[in-house]
C-alpha cells in the first residue's frame, strides 16, 4: 500500500530566536496562523488515507506534535531518541511502516516546505508512487525546476526518460559556487533540476540499499526493526540508535545507487511553486512586502526610512519600530531579541550555539 512520511526532526537553528527547542521551527504558525508541519499534513489530504500518513521526528517533540496534529494517531509517530541525519530517520521510519505492511511504498516529504498548488502536487507524487512501484527496484526523487542560481541546493543531472513521467537522475551534484550554479541555470530544466530532498521508494528497495551501501547502519536498523513491536522495543532503539553514524540518505543511498546497475534512480519533474523555508530571508518571502520592500509578520510596527528589512513578533501587543535602516532581520520574541544584516542570515546557525554557550538552554 502507498504510505506518506514526514521527516520534522530539523532543530530549526537558523530561525532562532523564533525556533527553539520547545517550539521547534516545523511548530511555529507563522504562515497566516498555520504551522509548516500542518500545511505539510493538510497537503497530503486526499493523496493517502490519514492512516497511513506518518511523522517521524524526535522524542521530545511528540506530544507537543501529537497535540498539534489530531489527525495523527499516536501510532503513526516514528520517535527518534536522538537526532541521526535523513538516511536512519526514513530507514527507521521504513522499517517501523514495514512492520504492519511489508509491500508498503513510502512517499518522504520534509516539514519546511510551501508548495503549490496542492493538487498539481498531488498528481506529480502519484507519478512518482508508480515510477516507485515498478518491478525493478527503483528509487524516485523530485526536481524542482530552478528559478536563479542558487548555490543552497543540491542539484539533479538528467538522464533518459523513464515510466512516462520521470528522468533517470545521472548524477547527483553537492551544492555548487555562484559560477557553476549558473551553469546548470543556463543548461536548462531539461539538464538539471534542484533536488526537493522529497522521495518514493518501496520499503524493501531503501533496505536492500543500505545493505549493500551503508552496511554499518544497516546492521544497526536491523536490530531495531528486529525488537519493533516487542517488549524490547524501546530498549533496543534506545541503546542501538544514538551509535548509529550519522549520514544523509542522498549521501548514504541515493548516489551510490545512481552509479549502481542494480537499481534505478528517477526523477520527477515538479514544476511548481516550491519554497523550503529554512532561514528568515526564505521565511520574507511568504510576506508581502511594503512599498520599501519590507517584509513584516508583527502585530504592531512602525517602520520610517526604512527599506528592505524583516520585522517578525510573535507577540501581538509587542511594538517593534525601525528607523533609518535597510537590509536588517529584526526578530523579537518573549525569550529573545535578534537583529542582524541579511547578509548575515546564514550565520545565525552560529549565533544560536553562541547564545547556548553564554547564557544556556533557556534561550534556544
Amino acid at each position: 500500500m502507498r504510505h506518506a512520511l514526514i521527516i520534522a526532526g530539523g532543530s530549526g537553528t537558523r530561525l532562532w530566536p523564533m525556533s527553539v527547542k520547545s517550539l521547534p521551527k516545523q511548530l511555529i504558525p507563522f504562515i497566516g496562523g498555520r504551522s509548516l508541519l500542518q500545511i505539510a499534513m493538510d497537503r497530503l489530504e486526499g493523496l493517502v488515507p490519514d492512516e497511513r500518513i506518518h511523522v517521524c521526528a524526535g522524542e521530545s517533540t511528540r506530544d507537543v506534535m501529537l497535540d498539534k496534529l489530531p489527525r495523527l494517531a499516536p501510532d503513526r509517530f516514528i520517535a527518534e531518541p536522538t537526532g541521526r541525519d535523513t538516511l536512519n530517520a526514513v530507514a527507521l521510519a521504513a522499517h517501523a511502516i514495514a512492520h504492519a505492511d511489508p509491500d508498503a511504498v513510502i512517499a518522504v516529504f520534509t516539514a519546511d516546505h510551501l508548495i503549490e498548488p496542492v493538487d498539481k502536487f498531488q498528481k506529480i507524487v502519484t507519478q512518482g508512487f508508480e515510477l516507485a512501484e515498478r518491478d525493478e527496484p527503483t528509487l524516485v526523487t523530485f526536481g524542482v525546476q530552478p528559478t536563479h542560481a542558487a548555490t543552497g541546493f543540491g542539484y539533479l543531472q538528467l538522464g533518459e526518460p523513464i515510466g512516462g513521467h520521470g528522468r533517470v537522475v545521472d548524477q547527483f551534484k553537492e551544492k555548487p559556487d555562484a559560477d557553476t550554479a549558473q551553469a546548470y541555470l543556463d543548461a536548462g530544466p531539461e539538464k538539471y533540476l534542484w533536488n526537493s530532498g522529497m522521495f518514493v521508494w518501496k520499503a524493501s528497495t531503501l533496505s536492500a540499499c543500505c545493505g549493500k551501501f551503508a552496511p554499518e547502519n544497516h546492521a544497526g536498523l536491523q536490530r531495531i526493526a528486529k525488537a519493533w513491536g516487542t517488549a524490547d522495543q524501546d530498549e533496543v532503539l534506545g541503546s542501538v540508535f544514538p551509535d548509529l553514524k550519522k549520514i544523509s540518505v542522498d549521501f548514504a543511498v541515493m548516489e551510490p545507487a545512481s552509479a549502481d546497475e542494480a537499481f534505478t534512480v528517477a526523477a520527477v519533474p515538479m514544476d511548481l511553486t516550491w519554497l523550503d523555508v529554512g532561514s528568515w530571508p526564505a521565511f520574507a518571502e511568504t510576506l508581502d512586502p511594503d512599498a520599501a520592500g519590507n517584509a513584516v509578520s508583527a502585530g504592531k510596527a512602525v517602520l520610517i526610512d526604512a527599506a528592505n528589512n524583516l520585522v517578525a513578533s510573535d507577540d501581538p501587543d509587542h511594538a517593534v519600530t525601525v528607523l533609518g535602516c535597510a537590509d536588517l532581520i529584526v526578530i523579537h520574541t518573549e525569550q529573545a531579541t535578534m537583529v542582524c544584516h541579511k547578509d548575515k542570515a546564514q550565520d545565525i546557525k552560529k549565533l544560536h550555539a553562541e547564545v547556548r554557550e553564554q547564557l544556556g538552554d533557556d534561550y534556544v
